[in-house]
């Protein structure tokens, strides 16, 4: 049975999910694409519901298979494939590192937080906590992170609780005015702190810096982009391996 109607119960609940109030109160998220909600699945993460267009039934046991008009009104996305679940969010309580670390303090573009937590997966940055940042599981940083939501532990809070669970963790922030980054040294395990484009990192997380490093840039140009700068910061330093 393909439902038609955007009024069905499961369909009103999926379409809500684009909306944070909703994922908070039901502890769920949306993930979009054939390919990501396969990687989803592979990774042991909770999926709830599948929900699909009639060419993607098939691949999906027990699916709510639905129009091309109704899943358009649940998708948060331009072009929609055609295949969507929604998923438990994962325990984002604040505890200290496992390893090396990144602190996104401010950034409220759900593209660039969801670029990170991509490039944080990919280059071993396996802890990311958030202060006063976009929702890490909004639709658009689903998307932009690219699976890497699956694999990293995102913790989201106050300044003041990231800060106390990075007690003894040297923080290593980013800034236009701190010692190259081609010569720093980075200590084995420290947390990379990345402020937002507009402001800059928070007078609390300064304050706490032990390193503060920069990107050499040629005059002609006054900044990077957070996510660019990001991801270059954390290969360049890797630390002991």
């Amino acid at each position: 049975m393909v439902i038609q109607s955007r009024s069905n119960v499961r369909v009103k609940a999926l379409a809500a999910l684009k909306e944070k109030k909703f994922r908070r109160e039901r502890g769920e998220y949306l993930v979009e694409g054939y390919k990501m909600v396969s990687e989803c699945i592979a990774a042991g993460m909770q999926v709830t519901a599948v929900a699909c267009t009639e060419e993607y039934a098939a691949r999906f046991e027990d699916a709510l298979i639905v129009s091309r008009q109704v899943y358009e009104y649940i998708s948060d996305e331009r072009t929609p494939q055609g295949v969507l679940a929604s998923v438990k969010l994962p325990d984002m309580g604040i505890v200290p590192p496992r390893g090396r670390c990144v602190l996104l303090d401010g950034l409220q573009d759900p593209g660039n937080v969801g670029t990170i937590i991509r490039t944080a997966n990919a280059a071993g940055y396996g802890d990311i906590y958030l202060a006063d940042c976009a929702d890490a599981f909004s639709p658009k940083c689903v998307r932009s992170s690219m699976s890497g939501v699956f694999f990293t532990r995102i913790m989201p809070g106050s300044r003041e609780d990231i800060l106390s669970a990075l007690t003894g963790i040297p923080l290593v922030c980013a800034d236009m005015d701190g010692e190259s980054a081609y010569t720093f040294e980075a200590p084995e395990k420290f947390c990379l702190c990345i402020g937002s484009e507009g402001s800059g990192l928070s007078k609390e997380v300064r304050r706490a810096a032990s390193h503060t490093v920069s990107i050499p840039m040629r005059s002609t140009c006054e900044s990077l982009n957070a996510a660019v700068s990001a991801g270059i910061l954390m290969y360049l330093l890797k630390g002991a391996e």
